[in-house]
């Protein structure tokens, strides 16, 4: 199977002033479509040649494993913002303060996380087998179903997530983010 760039659900311009044209053309257009490129370099002719990335990423290592996580995770990112900003629905709401004692409790945890990861990596914030929330800080192309845990929200740390337009302010980038994200898309991932 062939793996394809996702579609964006927002124009390219649609984030601005909080993610820049710019950046999308970066970070989408040219970071993204390097990893499916590559993927679909790397898997031709070998065992993964017809696996969805869900079963790559939970079965591969190195180069292949490496393409595959940043594809499926660039799209589960892009796919969770919006330009239209929302307020977080009571389900998840009550979710959050269920497992993290409150909703800011929370944003402060997943927040620190993001702002503390050393080096380029992922923030995710998973449902365990027990229906548990945790965060996870993963490096690299780290990914919560290589721990059997089911993805609900991630942020991108990797410089090129944020550099054009936040430069080595990553926290600045962290902030911007909770206003970007789509917590109807968030809702209906539990």
């Amino acid at each position: 199977m062939k793996h394809a760039m996702p579609q964006l659900p927002y124009t390219m311009e649609a984030l601005a002033p909080l993610m820049s044209q710019e950046t999308l053309e970066y970070h989408y257009g040219k970071h993204l479509q390097t990893y499916v490129d590559n993927l679909n370099k790397l898997i031709a002719g070998t065992p993964f040649e017809d696996m969805s990335l869900e079963d790559i990423i939970c079965k591969a290592d190195g180069g292949i494993f490496n393409n595959a996580a940043q594809t499926w995770n660039h799209t589960f990112f892009f796919e969770t913002l919006t330009a239209q900003p929302q307020d977080i629905p009571a389900s998840v709401a009550d979710k959050l303060a269920k497992d993290f004692g409150s909703v800011e409790a929370f944003r402060q945890e997943f927040t620190q996380k993001a702002t503390t990861l050393f080096g380029s990596g992922w923030v995710w914030l998973a449902e365990d087998a027990g229906k548990k929330l945790c965060i996870l800080s993963e490096p690299n192309a780290g990914n919560p179903l290589t721990q059997s845990m089911k993805p609900i929200l991630t942020i991108d740390v990797w410089e090129h997530a944020y550099y054009i337009d936040y430069r080595n302010r990553r926290a600045a980038y962290i902030e911007a983010f909770w206003e970007l994200i789509d917590w109807t898309k968030v809702a209906a991932r539990f």
